[in-house]
């Protein structure tokens, strides 16, 4: 898979469109999870157009099935916190080579500089039943915080008939309205940012930190 510390990623140039963000609360279809909030409410904001794509995905997934965003739009400095935590993390593990922190971090957490969170072209979210309950997804949003990387990957081997068709039921909706998966982390989803530029051949990224 193309990581987002791949060189590739930085060279593709950003033309920011100016588009403001937008709070995802307002979108009736979609559900905000207040478990990542910061004090500024960053992470309740996307986009505007990656908030229309997003209403849109959630209204086409079967009755009774919705999307629960976890976190949007996160500023350049927790970015760089979320980095330098797990790059100390990886460094306890026995990893001292520059180059290889920075690959292996990236997995999980993206350098700042690319980072599509900062773009306010991210989402990490899920899916969740009419009571509001998670569905199966093989593994926890941000399960790599807990040690549990073996079922991070979208395409992780051994997860269940139920967990497999949710993650694909789940791809199929945002697929159609243009996002991207970051393969490592099957709840990171964006539209617009460089990662997204790369993988789908658009000259430019059409987001850049805000």
């Amino acid at each position: 898979m193309i990581l987002l510390s791949d060189p590739r990623v930085i060279d593709t140039p950003v033309a920011d469109c100016g588009e403001p963000l937008a709070e995802i609360a307002t979108v009736p279809v979609i559900t905000l999870d207040p478990r990542e909030q910061d004090e500024a409410g960053a992470y309740g904001r996307v986009r505007a157009s990656v908030l229309e794509r997003l209403g849109s995905a959630s209204e086409r997934l079967p009755a009774g099935v919705r999307l629960l965003v976890i976190e949007g739009h996160r500023s350049l400095a927790e970015q760089a916190r979320r980095f330098a935590l797990y790059e100390d993390r990886l460094r306890l593990s026995g990893i001292t080579d520059p180059a290889e922190l920075l690959r292996q971090a990236s997995a999980f957490v993206s350098p700042v500089e690319v980072a599509p969170h900062c773009a306010g072209a991210a989402v990490d979210l899920t899916l969740i039943d009419s009571d509001g309950v998670e569905l199966d997804m093989g593994g926890a949003v941000n399960g790599h915080r807990t040690g549990d990387e073996t079922w991070c990957p979208f395409d992780a081997p051994g997860l269940s008939p139920t967990a497999r068709a949710n993650r694909n039921l789940l791809a199929q909706c945002l697929s159609e309205q243009g996002f991207v998966n970051y393969p490592s982390e099957w709840w990171h989803w964006s539209y617009g940012d460089r990662y997204w530029a790369l993988m789908t051949g658009a000259p430019a990224a059409v987001y850049g930190p805000i």
